[in-house]
C-alpha cells in the first residue's frame, strides 16, 4: 500500500514564505489545490450532496468519483477524508463539512503522512496481491483517526481478479472503514463494484467559471493579464481546471510581466480570431480571392491547417447559436471581437446556410487528418466551401420548383380559356 508524496504541503508552505529563494517552485495546480468544499469549483451538485449527507450523518461506506482529467476527483477524495477525520481546532469536534485544516489529523492528511488515510494508484498496482493488502488491513481499527480511509485512483485499471477479491469487503466493510475510488473510465469498472458504491459524475467545469477562477488566481499572484488572453486559456482548458492551470503556468513563464492575447495565441498555436471571422465572411460570400489570401496569411503566421478548421468550426458554432439564441452573443465573457463579428454574421446568414457550412468543415477536418499534405487538403476544403456558398439551399430549390409549377398551371389555364 503506497501513500501520497509527503512533500506537497511542506513545499507549499515554503513556496508561500517571502524571501525563500532556495525553495522549489510549486505549480499553480498544487499551490491552489482546494482544501474544503467551498473552494471546489464547478461541482455544485456533488458539494451539496456531500454536505447534506454529512449534516444528516448519512455517509456512504464507499464512493466512486468519475469524470475527465482535472475536474477534482482526487481533490474531492482528500476533502472527504479531511471532513470525516477532522476533530476541530480544540480537538473535540466531530465529522464536519468544513474541516478546520489545523488539527493534527487535518495537517497529517494534507501533508500525506496520515497512517489511516492510504492512497493507492491502481494504474501501477493492478494485481490481486495489492488488493489483498487492503483486505488484510481493513480488519484493524484506525491507529488514531475516526475512520480508516482507502483512496484508490484509476480504479478501472485493476485486474478482473483484483476486482473480484474486493467485492465482499466492499459490500460489508467494518464501520470504521471508508473507500473512495476515482476513475476517468467508468465504463471499465464492473457493475458489481458500481452497485456497492455511491457514484458521483463530475462534469467538465464551465469555461466562464474557469475564466473567473484564473483571473482571481492571477490577482493573487500579482500578475497582469489581458481579459481575452485569460479567456483563450479558459477555453483551451476544455473543462479541466488542472489543464488550464498548467497552461497558465506556461503563459506566466513566457510573459515579460504581462500575459497578452498575442502571447497566448502563439503559445497555443491559435489563429487570430479577427482573421478567422474575416475568412468565414469571405467563404460565406463565395469570395475565393480573399478566402485564399486570408488562409495563406494564417498559415504563414504559424496556424496549423487543422487549427484553422477547428477555429472556423468554433466560429460557425458561435454564430449558429447566436442566431437561435441571441443572448449567447451578449454574454460578458465573450471578447468584443466575437460579439461584434458574430452578431454581424448571425444577421446575414441563415440557419440552413450555417448548418451546411458546419457539415462541410466538420467532414473536411476528418479528411485533413488522413491527408498527405495538410495545406493542400485545406485548400480543397476551402474550394468545396466556396462552391457550396454559390449553390442555392435545398429549401430555395423546393420553393423555386413549386413556383415554377404554379406558373405552368396558370399558363395552362389561360390557354384553355383562350381555346
Amino acid at each position: 500500500m503506497s501513500q501520497p508524496q509527503k512533500t506537497d504541503v511542506k513545499q507549499e508552505s515554503a513556496a508561500n514564505t517571502d524571501g525563500a529563494a532556495d525553495t522549489p517552485y510549486l505549480v499553480l495546480a498544487r499551490k491552489y489545490r482546494p482544501r474544503n468544499f467551498s473552494e471546489l469549483i464547478g461541482q455544485d451538485a456533488l458539494v451539496r450532496t456531500l454536505q447534506n449527507a454529512i449534516a444528516m450523518n448519512r455517509i456512504a461506506h464507499a464512493f466512486i468519483l468519475t469524470g475527465v482529467r482535472g475536474v477534482g476527483k482526487t481533490t474531492t477524495a482528500r476533502i472527504i477524508a479531511l471532513a470525516l477525520n477532522c476533530i476541530g481546532k480544540d480537538e473535540k469536534g466531530g465529522i464536519t463539512a468544513e474541516p478546520c485544516g489545523e488539527c493534527t489529523h487535518c495537517k497529517a492528511i494534507m501533508e500525506g503522512r496520515h497512517v489511516d488515510v492510504l492512497e493507492m494508484d491502481a494504474a501501477s498496482r493492478t494485481g490481486v496481491d495489492d488488493v489483498r493488502d487492503i483486505i488484510d488491513s481493513v480488519q484493524y481499527a484506525p491507529a488514531s483517526a475516526r475512520f480508516k480511509i482507502f483512496i484508490i485512483d484509476e480504479i478501472h485499471m485493476l485486474s478482473k481478479s483484483a476486482f473480484n477479491a474486493l467485492l465482499k469487503t466492499l459490500e460489508e466493510p467494518p464501520p470504521h472503514v471508508k473507500f473512495i475510488f476515482a476513475t476517468t473510465e467508468i465504463n471499465k469498472v464492473p457493475v458489481t463494484i458500481l452497485s456497492r458504491c455511491q457514484r458521483f459524475d463530475l462534469p467538465r467545469i464551465d469555461s466562464n467559471l474557469l475564466n473567473s477562477y484564473f483571473a482571481e488566481l492571477l490577482g493573487k499572484e500579482k500578475i497582469d493579464a489581458e481579459d481575452e488572453a485569460v479567456h483563450l486559456i479558459a477555453r483551451a482548458a476544455d473543462g479541466s481546471a488542472r489543464d488550464g492551470l498548467s497552461l497558465l503556468d506556461r503563459a506566466i513563464a513566457l510573459s515579460d510581466g504581462k500575459i497578452t492575447t498575442e502571447l497566448v495565441r502563439d503559445m497555443l498555436g491559435l489563429s487570430d480570431r479577427n482573421m478567422i471571422f474575416d475568412l468565414l465572411t469571405a467563404l460565406s460570400a463565395g469570395d475565393a480571392e480573399n478566402s485564399f489570401a486570408i488562409a495563406e496569411k494564417l498559415f504563414t503566421s504559424g496556424a496549423d491547417p487543422d487549427q484553422i478548421l477547428k477555429d472556423l468550426l468554433d466560429a460557425v458554432h458561435l454564430v449558429s447559436k447566436g442566431k437561435v439564441v441571441p443572448d449567447t452573443l451578449k454574454t460578458g465573457f465573450l471578447p468584443e471581437t466575437e460579439k461584434t463579428r458574430g452578431l454581424a454574421l448571425a444577421e446575414t446568414l441563415s440557419v440552413p446556410a450555417l448548418s451546411r457550412l458546419w457539415q462541410i468543415l466538420a467532414k473536411g477536418r476528418e479528411e485533413l487528418k488522413a491527408a498527405a499534405t495538410p495545406a493542400q487538403a485545406l485548400d480543397m476544403i476551402l474550394i468545396r466551401t466556396l462552391y457550396a456558398a454559390q449553390m442555392p439551399l435545398p429549401s430555395e430549390i423546393i420553393t423555386a420548383l413549386e413556383n415554377s409549377g404554379n406558373d405552368e398551371n396558370t399558363a395552362q389555364k389561360k390557354s384553355l380559356k383562350q381555346a
